[in-house]
């Protein structure tokens, strides 16, 4: 990730509303790639997103959309594949499939040069890739280290066909010359054009590179460079490199022709070519012939004189050895079968061309008697010594995979195949391999050395520990640039919190070293490459009291949750059909939980009581405490006014009557007699 990943405002965005952006992979003078999560499918991918500032430029779109286009076209095990194109916000992007692991040009950076079979293998699936492009009628146009992907499984794939174009389209627009000016062929140099021979061209220029460890031509400046593809011959590796096989030597010299002409037509040819070189090489290619049991000689004119009058035939031909008795049919009686025509009167005697292949004959026997002695003495001679140089006490053998095992384990394989083991050990960090372990061993696995070669074992320190940031509390997207070059972040975990904004790290969690889950906000420092789980807030579950059932479903479902139960009750205060409470039925609340509420009824009915023949104020508070109001008309007879009128006057009667259906609140009047 580059310095300024931090900052970058793609990170912790979701596009198009299913690829969740995880984090910055690399970055091009087009576009730059990210890791993100298709949250529909639950996979990661790669999103290709082109840069900001040309997105008005009609001809980059174009150029960007046209990519999707060629790469959707193509299925082929060694092609990184396309899933998706749109675009959002004028921003365009591309899907692509994710492939974890390195570019060659990691891989050359860490090795300089690769062996002769590392390198074809690696050149057999670029052109197997490459074979299925032409095929379609695509020309890559831009081949180089930094698109061919090497994933952790040991699967190679051709990426990147943002120059490409058809193959009919070969003379290129424009006064800028696309593609890597190292790998450019001569004709795109010169005259700009382009097929899928310049594509065989970049891919010598690769062979070169990945035998020597350095291109071919060298310059300060780019022009150069491009002068030197147009008018020079790309050396031979072998003359940079000892032991490299005057076959690769060649196909270099074939595939970096300066004249297209000369080059492979495209990457089938190239590919059949070097499976012709392998099946010669090992042997496969080799022809048998095998002599006729009945095979007739022809003897030339010349060669001898005929001794009868009668022959005038210009060769003599010899017939098949005569039969003896017992094998004609019958066993008895048979006619003999003719012998070698005879020239002579005399009885048996053969002619004097066949008595000269007769003696040559014999000779050739005793010679090849000979021959096959002295090639039983060769093949033991050899046999010894590629048993010597093999399995014997001179061969080379290949280091074997420790890395895991216990020392003891680790050096008992060493030493079966025949390797010292040095009697220190080393030790390093390995964020895989568990302490105490094997991690690596010095030469690495897999190495071809000599029998007896001292192999150093490497043991593991476990993860180095690397202080971590502030993380609940902050931003996804920041927190997601601080952590992911030094940690394996896993699938974001969502939920709803009252008390952090949306899309604010509320916890972080990691694996210790028993397996358990371990709080990362109470550690100071983790394992390099450790598991990360981020759970990020969704912000607060909307409220929805007061809402009506039908405006709380449309509030949360807009959020991803779901209205549950809907109990009813009478309310006093929440008008009838609006919600009075709201409860999640999960803890913690995520997307998909379910939210239980409470309905009002409106108010709570009352039947009201009969208060006939009750003073009034007996019959007041009776209706009082049921919440009701009560209206007792003045009392208009003089007498009233002498003494406490309520307290003795019997109620004959209500307004509404007894067994009415009232609510809090309403007034009730009281009849009397005055």
């Amino acid at each position: 990730m580059t310095t300024n990943a931090a900052t970058d405002p793609m990170i912790g965005r979701m596009i198009d509303h299913r690829y969740r952006v995880r984090s910055r992979i690399a970055r091009g003078g087009m576009a730059t790639v990210y890791l993100a999560t298709d949250v529909r499918l639950e996979r990661r991918v790669a999103i290709k997103i082109m840069h900001g500032h040309l997105a008005d430029d009609q001809a980059f779109r174009e150029r960007f959309i046209q990519e999707a286009r060629s790469a959707a076209r193509l299925s082929h095990p060694n092609l990184v594949g396309v899933y998706d194109q749109g675009a959002e916000d004028d921003t365009a992007y591309i899907v692509m499939e994710y492939i974890p692991g390195i570019t060659l040009r990691d891989l050359l950076q860490e090795h300089h040069a690769l062996t002769p079979e590392q390198a074809t293998d690696i050149l057999r699936a670029v052109l197997a890739g490459l074979a299925s492009a032409h095929r379609a009628g695509i020309v890559h146009r831009d081949l180089k280290p930094e698109n061919v992907l090497l994933a952790d499984d040991g699967r190679i794939k051709l990426g990147d066909f943002g120059l490409a174009r058809a193959t009919t389209a070969n003379t290129a627009t424009g006064a800028a010359l696309l593609g890597t000016i190292a790998y450019l062929s001569p004709e795109l140099v010169t005259r700009g054009a382009a097929d899928s021979r310049s594509d065989i061209y970049a891919l010598g220029i690769m062979l070169y590179e990945m035998l020597t460890g350095e291109q071919p031509y060298k310059g300060e400046q780019p022009m150069q460079i491009a002068y030197q593809h147009a008018n020079d011959q790309v050396p031979a590796p072998s003359a940079a490199v000892a032991g490299i096989p005057p076959e690769l030597d060649d196909l270099v010299a074939w595939s970096t022709a300066r004249n297209p002409d000369d080059r492979p037509r495209d990457a089938r040819e190239m590919l059949d070519h070097m499976a012709g070189d392998q099946q010669r090489a090992t042997g496969q290619y080799r022809t048998a012939v095998l002599r006729p049991e009945n095979a007739t000689a022809i003897i030339p004119a010349g060669s001898a004189t005929p001794t009868s009058a009668d022959s005038g035939d210009a060769t003599t031909i010899l017939e098949p050895a005569q039969r003896s008795s017992a094998q004609q049919p019958g066993g008895r009686g048979g006619r003999n079968a003719p012998g070698p025509r005879r020239t002579g009167s005399q009885p048996g005697a053969l002619s004097p061309a066949a008595q000269r292949l007769a003696d040559k004959s014999t000779r050739r026997r005793k010679r090849g008697w000979i021959v096959l002695v002295v090639v039983l003495v060769l093949m033991a001679l050899g046999g010894s010594i590629g048993w010597a140089f093999g399995p014997g006490p001179w061969g080379n053998v290949r280091i074997p995979e420790v890395a895991g095992k216990s020392v003891s384990q680790a050096r008992q394989l060493l030493e079966a195949q025949g390797l010292q083991t040095a009697s220190s050990t080393a030790t390093r960090f390995d964020a895989v391999v568990a302490k105490g372990q094997v991690s690596t061993t010095k030469p690495a696995a897999r190495r071809e050395v000599r029998k007896g070669t001292s192999v150093q074992i490497v043991v593991s320190n476990g993860p180095k520990m690397i202080a971590l940031p502030a993380i609940v509390g902050q931003p996804l997207s920041t927190v997601t640039a601080a952590l992911d070059d030094d940690f394996e972040l896993q699938d974001d975990q969502y939920q709803f919190s009252a008390d952090a904004p949306k899309d604010t790290v509320i916890a972080a969690t990691g694996l210790g070293t028993d397996g358990a889950s371990v709080d990362l906000s109470t550690v100071k420092a983790y394992g390099e490459r450790g598991p990360v789980t981020l759970t990020v807030s969704l912000g607060a579950v909307p409220d929805v009291v007061g809402k009506s059932v039908d405006d709380a479903s449309a509030t949360l479902d807009a959020v991803g949750l779901t209205l549950g139960s809907q109990d009813a009750q009478y309310s006093d205060t929440v008008p009838t059909g609006q919600i009075i409470s709201a409860k999640a039925a999960d803890d913690p609340v995520v997307e998909g939980s379910a939210i239980d509420v409470v309905v009002s009824k409106g108010p709570t009915p009352i039947t009201l009581p009969d208060v006939h023949g009750k003073t009034i104020n007996d019959a007041t508070a009776t209706l009082d405490a049921l919440g009701l109001k009560v209206s007792v008309p003045d009392c208009t007879n003089i007498l009233c006014g002498f003494y406490d009128w309520k307290a003795s006057l019997p109620v004959q009667s209500t307004d509404p009557g007894a067994g009415a259906t009232v609510y809090r609140g309403d007034t009730i009047t009281l009849a009397y007699e005055q």
